[in-house]
């Protein structure tokens, strides 16, 4: 028997998924941890027993000792993932047995970040993502069980899930709805699903699935090449405020207020049953207060009155009030 939890990001990327995973992992008994899409254009900033860590193939579950496992949603990075695993061993972390990709996930190459290099258009982060989904849509691409250097890592992620008796799996994502490959700001989007339907297709039946957290945070954040920030110096404070900058690029983010109404279409299509709206200490730091809705900027007379706006907002779609929760920015919801 399998049970599933989902996390998708409602925005752009950035707004805390690997620290929701890392909270659930350490609340829930959890059997796997699943990674479910993107590569290692993504990156977890995890704070774990007040050390701080970057992670960006590899799940949160490896913290806490759970199965960690990088699905054939992902493109993998060789270097990258070898590179991660030392950093966390060196941060004390036993990996041992803990990490695991599925072998028909696909690989990203020295051509794919090469020609990646090149991109002035979109703004990727040119770490060969959208080359590598390419190349597997292409039936050209390469497969981590082509890899022998991987082979200690291989998992039949069928096998896993389906013949091991019960499992429960926590399914953690990448990048953010906005930025999904069918519903994102085409063509400023990534290269892969970024919905909760991606999980699925890593050996997840619908069924499964119990519950769905979505995360977005108090503001909204975007990194690319499309002009996303208004022209305010406020946003240069909280960008300041919130360390605005790429876990995997450390370019600065672009940033603006949050949006209700790609929060409502993000909520909506995932079927999002539990929020986290994360860094509600950013805008109380810079001590603003505001929404947009229908392309009109909403002034909030403060922390408590968005929060209030927010959470009516959110329950007219079909949230529990008790499953919304108001986040800050280091650890725990």
């Amino acid at each position: 028997m399998i049970t599933s939890d989902i996390i998708v990001d409602l925005q752009y990327g950035d707004c805390a998924k690997g620290k929701v995973a890392h909270h659930l992992c350490k609340d829930r008994s959890y059997t796997h941890i699943l990674r479910y899409n993107g590569g290692c254009n993504a990156g977890h900033t995890i704070y774990h027993n007040g050390q701080k860590f970057v992670t960006h193939h590899i799940p949160a579950g490896v913290f806490y000792g759970i199965k960690s496992i990088i699905g054939p949603g992902c493109v993998l990075d060789p270097e990258q993932f070898f590179r991660e695993l030392k950093e966390l061993e060196a941060g004390g972390l036993d990996v041992k047995d803990k990490v695991f990709i599925a072998k028909n996930t696909h690989i990203i190459t020295a051509a794919h970040k090469q020609e990646d290099a090149t991109d002035n258009k979109i703004g990727t982060t040119k770490r060969g993502n959208g080359q590598a989904y390419r190349d597997k849509a292409a039936r050209t691409g390469i497969r981590a069980e082509s890899i022998p250097e991987l082979e200690p890592y291989l998992i039949d992620l069928y096998d896993e899930f389906h013949n091991q008796g019960e499992v429960s799996i926590l399914c953690e994502g990448a990048q953010g709805f906005g930025l999904d490959i069918d519903w994102g700001d085409y063509p400023y989007v990534t290269s892969s699903s970024c919905t909760v339907s991606a999980a699925l297709s890593n050996a997840i039946p619908y069924t499964a699935v119990h519950e769905v957290w979505g995360v977005a945070k108090m503001y909204e954040t975007y990194v690319g090449l499309k002009q996303f920030e208004p022209e305010d110096p406020i946003f240069e404070k909280i960008r300041e405020v919130g360390e605005e900058y790429g876990a995997t690029t450390k370019r600065p983010r672009q940033c603006n207020w949050l949006d209700l109404d790609l929060l409502n279409k993000a909520v909506r299509m995932n079927g999002v049953t539990h929020i986290v709206i994360s860094k509600v200490d950013v805008l109380r730091t810079v001590g603003v207060w505001k929404m947009i809705k229908n392309k009109e900027i909403i002034d909030c007379t403060s922390e408590e009155n968005m929060k209030q706006r927010l959470t009516e907002h959110l329950v007219s779609l079909g949230l529990d009030s008790k499953n919304i929760f108001f986040s800050e920015s280091k650890e725990g919801i």
